[in-house]
């Protein structure tokens, strides 16, 4: 058990999937007080992979772990009436379906903020509500391609392509874990909750921007959209005798370097890579260079270089033999821990490390509606009054098949 640098804040999350689940899985590991709400039926992210129960796949137990789970019916008065009841004492009410609906909900910033002013109020969702896109839905799929990411690899690959991670569900995750974060520190130095507006588009475009706008940045433009180096074919790891190796140098002095090991010291004096805008520029004929002279040496060897003269270099992995990565092996990243109904169970690592406060596991996942009891028992709700919400069909508890 572990404060967490967060505890004490509690997290009104009523997201579901995968980006919301993901801001507010990180909340929970530093400490705060989640309190997962779901509808009737449950997450879809609990029945996207198989599990030993029903409702409790193997992303699940990560996924939603340090959560406390209430199943709420929003469409029943008294669903609707307990989750308004459970905003008076929370920090922050967290959604990720189009605002447009939760206004038809009567969930909106002005119905929750006049329950509690001092509300962090924040919806993460495809587009803002602005602009023409506003309606829309949006998923990881489509985010790709509307942002850029699709088309990005279409220029490598000949086609468009996703990139195989939920990678803009997980950046959009983070970029609301910041925000509210911020929008915490904010009402702790003024006394003022506020509504935040995280949009997937938005977001992604801004982070493909940052090194993509590169000449065309000014007015006029002065070049095109598109970092040169990172949209060179042969920027991919290189065969070596024996696999594959990732090798990147960087300063003036790693290219000497290799230029030598590899036997391409004819190369050394070429202005075309004497500077790292040059090379820059004519990156895809230099990794061209590189890639031959790859095949010449083991990965081991290329390794074994790298690591004496300071360039920096990676084997490549598999995700399936991450598990017996010595240096995460060393630190200690995965962990095994027993869930009460699942079992034994793999425990992702959390990546930041706090002196004082560390993140920790604290609380297995819930089943749906697990603690649905106990969060409506600290709201003030007697147990008559509990149970009669539960026959009338507002709350549910969790319903475990045996595997």
């Amino acid at each position: 058990m572990t404060a967490g640098p967060l505890q004490g804040i509690r997290i009104l999350d009523l997201s579901s999937v995968l980006m919301g689940p993901f801001t507010t899985q990180i909340l929970g590991d530093l400490g705060a007080d989640v309190i997962k709400v779901e509808m009737p039926g449950g997450d879809n992210s609990r029945f996207i992979t198989k599990g030993r129960h029903e409702g409790m796949g193997g992303m699940t137990l990560n996924l939603h772990r340090n959560k406390r789970g209430i199943v709420l019916n929003l469409k029943h008065p008294e669903g609707k009436a307990a989750l308004l009841r459970l905003v008076e004492d929370a920090d922050v009410f967290f959604y990720n379906i189009r605002p447009q609906a939760m206004a038809r909900l009567g969930l909106s910033y002005e119905d929750v903020s006049a329950v509690n002013p001092r509300i962090i109020y924040v919806g993460a969702y495809g587009y803002h509500k602005e602009g023409p896109y506003g309606p829309k839905g949006a998923y990881d799929d489509l985010i790709q391609g509307i942002s850029g990411i699709a088309a990005l690899n279409g220029r490598l690959l000949g086609e468009p392509r996703y990139v195989p991670a939920a990678m803009c569900d997980k950046i959009s995750g983070l970029t609301a874990l910041y925000s509210i974060l911020a929008a915490l520190l904010h009402r702790e130095r003024t006394g003022e909750g506020q509504q935040v507006d995280v949009t997937m588009f938005e977001t992604m475009v801004a982070f493909n921007m940052l090194e993509h706008i590169r000449d065309f940045v000014f007015e006029p433009p002065m070049g095109q959209v598109g970092y040169v180096r990172l949209l060179s074919p042969n920027r991919k790891p290189f065969a070596s005798a024996d696999g594959y190796v990732c090798i990147l140098p960087y300063s003036n002095a790693n290219w000497r370097d290799i230029f030598t090991f590899a036997d391409l010291t004819h190369l050394a004096e070429d202005e075309r890579y004497t500077t790292i805008r040059g090379r820059t520029e004519n990156s895809d004929e230099l990794y061209g260079h590189l890639a031959e002279a790859a095949a010449r040496h083991t990965t081991d060897e290329w390794l074994e270089f790298c690591d004496a003269n300071n360039i920096p270099c990676a084997p490549v992995v598999d995700l399936q033999d991450m598990f017996e990565d010595p240096h995460l092996k060393q630190t200690g990243f995965f962990q095994t821990a027993e869930h009460p109904t699942e079992g034994e169970y793999k425990v992702i690592g959390f990546p930041t490390r706090f002196s004082k406060s560390p993140m920790a596991l604290h609380r297995h996942a819930p089943r749906a509606g697990e603690q649905s009891r106990e969060i409506l028992a600290e709201a003030g709700y007697s147990e008559a009054e509990i149970q009669a919400m539960l026959d009338a069909g507002a709350v549910s508890e969790p319903q475990v098949s045996e595997p």
